[in-house]
């Protein structure tokens, strides 16, 4: 076996199991290098190479760092790592960065030239859904359209039907979450509200809901906090949950809260006064037009507007 197949083939497991890690591609070297183009190497995001070959010392430190950025923000680059003479020519110094290219300095003695691609594989991004209910079910379908990795957690017995999800858990013990972004949304209606939210705000997530009245989720935090809930972590679980769309089916309700989702993972700048939860000096009107203009299938809008 190839030593490209093995990494590819790596690669292959990391995503099916959510994980993140870098794929560093060589694409260009000239002169004297210790990895040719088309070299592959996996990277950890602990810096470890755990397969593949993308040359010595010579581009190592330079590559592990553009690796660790490139996971920060999601971005690929390119780094170019040249001779101290080729960088002098270019008018660039080791570390800088100029029309997408990072440059750094060849150190040994061969003096080549290797320009390599790191591209960031993240996992996708993390739905968690509490509850069996109607809200619950859509939400899982539709998420999983939208492509996020799904988790949906309710007792067996409060299931109507097969939720749509990449993982089911019978109850409310929430483990083994993948390491992506998550999201979380209690949508129990009725049916272990109390255990449902306490295990919501006991996983760390960029955004926690509960699909409910503000009234109903303000006596369930006042029962909450007298079990020992912290107050804080129960206020930032936005209540009710999702956009205010108008929604009324299950269906509709599920598109509000993904809509509401996309706009805390890709905020639109100035549109939202997330204080009040609240478009802010915006009509509704505008709201469904940027809502439209996010990552919601057209054909969701149509139907909405048909009905």
């Amino acid at each position: 076996m190839t030593a490209l197949v093995e990494v590819m083939e790596l690669v292959a497991r990391l995503k099916a199991a959510e994980q993140s890690f870098v794929l560093a591609t060589v694409v260009r070297t000239v002169s004297v290098t210790a990895a040719k183009a088309g070299a592959k190497a996996i990277i950890r995001p602990d810096g470890t190479i755990v397969a593949g070959w993308i040359g010595g010392g010579c581009a190592r430190g330079a590559v592990l760092k553009a690796a660790r950025d490139a996971l920060a923000d999601g971005e690929p680059r390119m780094v170019s790592v040249q001779p101290e003479n080729l960088l002098a020519e270019l008018g660039v110094r080791p570390g800088e960065n100029r029309d997408g290219v990072r440059f750094a300095q060849n150190m040994c003695p061969s003096k080549g030239t290797m320009d390599i691609f790191v591209e960031p594989v993240l996992p996708h991004p993390s739905l968690v859904v509490l509850g069996g209910s109607p809200v619950a079910l859509s939400l899982a379908t539709q998420a999983r359209q939208l492509g996020y990795h799904v988790t949906l957690a309710a007792p067996a017995g409060d299931l109507s039907a097969a939720p749509d999800a990449d993982r089911l858990i019978d109850g409310y013990l929430l483990g083994g979450l993948t390491e992506a972004r998550r999201f979380i949304v209690v949508s129990t209606q009725g049916k272990g509200d109390e255990a449902a939210l306490r295990a919501a705000v006991a996983t760390d997530a960029a955004y926690h809901a509960f699909v409910g009245s503000r009234r109903k989720m303000a006596a369930l935090r006042e029962k909450l906090i007298t079990e020992g809930i912290d107050a804080a972590a129960l206020d930032r679980v936005k209540a009710p949950a999702g956009l205010d769309l108008g929604a009324i089916t299950p269906e509709e309700i599920a598109m509000s809260i993904l809509a509401e989702i996309a706009g805390a993972a890709w905020p639109a700048p100035d549109r939202f006064d997330r204080e009040k939860n609240s478009p802010a000096n915006s009509s509704r009107r505008s709201e469904r037009l940027w809502v439209e203009r996010r990552r919601l299938p057209r054909k969701w809008m149509l139907q909405r507007r048909a009905g």
